[in-house]
């Protein structure tokens, strides 16, 4: 099985995505852990996008996708794949499509969440981080017990600068100008399942599955 996951954030898309590929026994991708693995190994690829990255600068899709593109043909690939946070944009795809043809990999689904903005907002600026050991809690889904505080080390929690509502209209406004097009891109090959993702997450989980068989 491979596939794609592409949704805004706050949508769940991360949860889910484990879920799916526990479920297939595939692995999950996505585009920062395999830059940290090839930075991590000093590769030539890594140490290239490392010279981007130390100047505040996007790595360039050509990077990304000669990574790419040596990550899928590792071994433990062969039983396939979920693709998470990749592609993120037109051109990105189009090179993907081209690392298929040329590996003989064929894509099986493009699974897309949807949630509207107002709900995305409350998740997000819902969002906690513990300043001491940096886990992260949902005031709407798991509250902590003491107010403010960590259930795990008793650290603070606080709101990430990221997860405030102006923040996450823009996150959501660059989202939809860069990645939403990959949608119609998607359709017009027939790989678009679209999912709703409102509700329990195991209720959202069989819905991907039945979809899939």
């Amino acid at each position: 099985m491979r596939l794609i996951f592409i949704g805004p954030p706050g949508v769940g898309k991360g949860t889910q995505a484990t879920l799916i590929k526990d479920h297939f026994d595939i692995l999950h991708l996505s585009t920062g852990d395999i830059l940290r693995e090839e930075i991590a190994q000093q590769s030539t690829v890594g140490i290239k996008a490392k010279s981007f990255m130390d100047r505040g600068y996007l790595v360039p899709d050509n990077i990304l996708l000669e990574m790419m593109e040596k990550r899928l043909q590792q071994p433990d690939s062969e039983n396939g794949y979920l693709l998470d946070g990749f592609p993120r944009t037109i051109p990105q795809a189009e090179g993907l499509d081209d690392i298929l043809e040329r590996t003989n990999q064929v894509l099986d689904a493009v699974v897309s969440i949807e949630l509207d903005t107002d709900t995305i907002v409350k998740r997000l600026s819902s969002r906690r981080s513990c300043k001491q050991c940096d886990s992260i809690t949902n005031l709407l889904f798991n509250p902590p017990k003491t107010e403010g505080r960590c259930d795990i080390c008793s650290g603070e929690l606080v709101q990430r600068s990221d997860d405030k509502d102006e923040v996450v209209l823009n996150r959501l406004t660059v989202y939809n100008e860069q990645t939403a097009p990959l949608l119609d891109y998607y359709t017009n090959k027939g790989l678009i399942i679209t999912i709703d993702g409102q509700g329990d997450i195991a209720v959202i989980k069989n819905n991907i599955l039945e979809v899939l068989a």
